[in-house]
């Protein structure tokens, strides 16, 4: 395999303009199914931040603590009064910061990017209890149960804040067409009326299109299949502590291994704001399918 990685000198999330030489190169990358790494590009903490890398701050139930910048709501943490409102703060101030850093890679993006759920990850990777559609350890492309995307890309830039300098440690698998041609012919025709069915019950936030059916039975596939886990091409990426890396992750095959006190700030992007949609998970499903998915 290629390496997966496109290694970008960074160092300050600055938004002072547009990369320069390398931001074609970023955003070609990026679309290409490349992970983007800022070796030097560190999410500082504050000296009253800093105690809350502890997994102590999680309550335990969820995977993640995450927060909500449009209702400015956290969960996944049981703090309270000032704790609860210092970790919002630091979340809120990470998700500014990831928006910046995209509106850097493409300035085309900025003004079409929604803004997701930010996260902060606590808790050791390794060893974690979880279901297998939920275990992130395993191979696979993301797509949110609850959350229909309605064919819009999702793009997640991540920071490593591992106070003793250890790396956090995924694989990446050899691209989206080839966990297609495996996983396509596994995927179900979706029942008529089971989108409105799924959204009146509240089981999902909006109606699941037809894109979002395949590429939720394409994850849970790729995480099902022990043999495909085993013997699937990945190559093991080591993020050092102090780094950011971005990428499409509905489209690059990842698995996160290892590691423990990381930052992470989803994205939607509208597949028309794309340099090239061609190479849109949605656009390549529709040219299979030869109709319009969402």
């Amino acid at each position: 395999m290629t390496s997966p990685l496109e290694i970008l000198d960074l160092a300050e999330w600055d938004p002072g303009g547009p990369l320069q030489a390398s931001g074609g190169r970023a955003v070609d990358s990026l679309e290409s199914g490349k992970v983007l790494l800022f070796m030097k590009l560190r999410f500082s903490l504050g000296d009253n931040e800093t105690r809350f890398l502890s997994s102590a701050w999680s309550n335990g139930i969820a995977k993640n603590i995450s927060y909500d910048p449009l209702h400015a709501i956290v969960r996944g943490t049981d703090a309270t009064d000032a704790d609860r409102a210092d970790i919002a703060a630091m979340m809120e101030r990470y998700a500014r910061q990831a928006r910046e850093l995209v509106a850097r890679i493409s300035p085309r993006y900025a003004s079409h990017l929604l803004t997701g759920r930010t996260s902060f990850r606590p808790v050791e990777v390794t060893g974690r209890a979880s279901s297998v559609t939920k275990d992130d350890t395993r191979l696979h492309v993301d797509a949110f149960a609850s959350q229909p995307v309605q064919g819009k890309r999702i793009l997640r830039v991540f920071s490593n804040v591992h106070p003793a300098g250890k790396p956090r440690v995924w694989e990446v698998g050899d691209g989206f067409e080839s966990a297609l041609s495996r996983f396509l012919p596994r995927v179900p025709q979706q029942l008529p009326g089971s989108a409105w069915l799924l959204h009146r019950l509240g089981v999902t936030k909006s109606r699941r299109s037809r894109y979002d059916h395949i590429m939720l039975h394409l994850h849970d596939a790729m995480k099902r299949d022990s043999g495909y886990q085993r013997e699937a091409a990945k190559t093991r990426v080591e993020f050092p502590a102090r780094s950011t890396w971005a990428a499409f992750t509905d489209q690059v095959p990842h698995a996160a291994v290892a590691g423990q006190f990381a930052l992470e700030q989803t994205f939607y992007l509208p597949v028309g704001a794309m340099q090239n949609e061609q190479l849109a998970p949605l656009r390549i499903l529709e040219q299979r399918f030869h109709m319009p998915l969402a």
